[in-house]
């Protein structure tokens, strides 16, 4: 696999399965085992989520029931993210919640599904359930496809350069 290929820009599939839900899907140039560590492992987890932007991991205890709690720093300003693991099985799926503190008590589920291609290749399947259509539609006008792409991004680099 050249170089190249693995810094070309992606973008992520986003699709809208129920009016609840959005499904997104991006394919990392990265053995399924290496897109995993880079999910659960809080040291690398921190060099990509949020954009790429500084951030820090307060809390990741991979098991169910374990508290995530991030927080991502623009410039002075910072934003926190937290939920709790509902299942974790390793290397092909991870279920938690997911809140941010902008809007506590709109917490959506998450199921990421992790699929070797093959080839060196992994695809991520993130579907996310809301509670009302609502808090969907609010996501989905959040800004929150740019921010996801920006992150993968971030994760790109970070999967080429190990």
């Amino acid at each position: 696999m050249s170089a190249a290929r693995k810094l070309e820009k992606k973008t992520t599939k986003v699709t809208f399965p129920t009016d609840r839900t959005i499904r997104t899907e991006r394919v990392f140039d990265a053995p399924k085992s290496k897109v995993w560590r880079a999910f659960t492992d809080p040291k690398q987890l921190v060099k990509w989520w949020g954009r790429g932007q500084k951030c820090t991991a307060e809390r990741h205890e991979l098991e169910r029931g374990g508290h995530w709690r991030f927080t991502v720093y623009e410039g002075k300003a910072k934003q926190g993210f937290e939920g709790r693991f509902r299942e974790v099985t390793p290397e092909d799926r991870i279920v938690q919640t997911f809140e941010w503190d902008g809007m506590p008590g709109h917490v959506c589920i998450e199921t990421m599904t992790f699929e070797d291609l093959g080839d060196g290749r992994t695809r991520l399947v993130n579907d996310s359930l809301f509670h009302t259509a609502e808090e969907c539609a609010g996501m989905t006008q959040s800004g929150m496809e740019e921010g996801l792409n920006d992150s993968y991004e971030a994760l790109d680099a970070l999967l080429a350069a190990k």
